[in-house]
């Protein structure tokens, strides 16, 4: 059994967000140290690793070693984006359902959600070895990508050490932005050896959806080599591989 309490509601919510970005269902660990997950998605191009500390509650209740609950996470946000105001919100279990506690200041609204039989996550993430570290502007990032999306489905990344620079080629027209080194976008940038993958571009859109405005995104590129994304939302670490798209030419 376990127990925790956020002081806002909508933090949680937010939170929560990075991951239902990515998947339905998935399996939430309840550990000493805080909340974490780690699943692919069902298609398996994608995975995340979410940790959202036990500092981050204002009361955090949790089994040694941990306690593993399998959920449906679409179901638990349509759930959380029912806040209103200023309330906190108390997440239990009780027998096999997960109790979500809305606390106003004048009353309380409870929702019980079933606990799910899913098979287990991940065992661990990919160990990759990346030649290129871009840290930058994660609203400048999103821009990028929306223009993205009026060329095509596909967004190849590359990085040498001068600039990064994002390529679209659709069948009508292209893109190419280009980012200095240097520049207001990029906050720091580290090359060992330069680097060029293509990934989804749908996929690129939901794993940096939930970063805030203005934050700090760490982007991580090797040649054809699953993409490493990272950030925090609501003091929650998290942790994004997209496998790229290997031309066989």
């Amino acid at each position: 059994m376990f127990k925790f309490t956020v002081g806002d509601a909508k933090r949680y919510k937010n939170a929560t967000d990075a991951i239902v970005n990515l998947i339905d269902e998935g399996i939430l660990e309840v550990r000493e140290e805080g909340l974490f997950l780690r699943a692919m998605d069902p298609s398996q191009i994608a995975m995340i690793s979410f940790l959202m500390p036990k500092a981050s509650f204002a009361e955090y209740e949790a089994p040694a070693p941990s306690a593993k609950i399998g959920l449906n996470f679409d179901g638990l946000s349509k759930i959380l984006a029912r806040s209103r105001g200023e309330e906190k919100l108390e997440i239990s279990q009780v027998q096999n359902k997960l109790q979500l506690k809305f606390v106003g200041k004048s009353g309380k609204r409870s929702f019980k959600v079933p606990v799910l039989d899913i098979p287990a996550g991940v065992a661990k993430e990919p160990s990759i070895a990346h030649d290129a570290i871009v840290k930058m502007n994660s609203s400048q990032f999103k821009e990028t990508l929306r223009d993205a999306s009026l060329v095509g489905s596909h967004i190849t990344l590359d990085a040498n050490e001068t600039a990064f620079t994002v390529e679209v080629h659709g069948d009508t027209s292209d893109l190419t932005e280009e980012n200095e080194k240097t520049g207001e976008r990029i906050i720091e940038m580290t090359v060992t050896k330069p680097s060029r993958a293509t990934f989804p571009l749908q996929y690129l859109e939901d794993i940096v959806k939930a970063c805030p405005e203005n934050a700090a995104l760490t982007i991580c590129l090797k040649s054809n080599a699953p993409l490493k994304v990272e950030y925090e939302v609501e003091s929650a670490k998290v942790t994004y591989y997209l496998a790229p798209r290997i031309d066989n030419d």
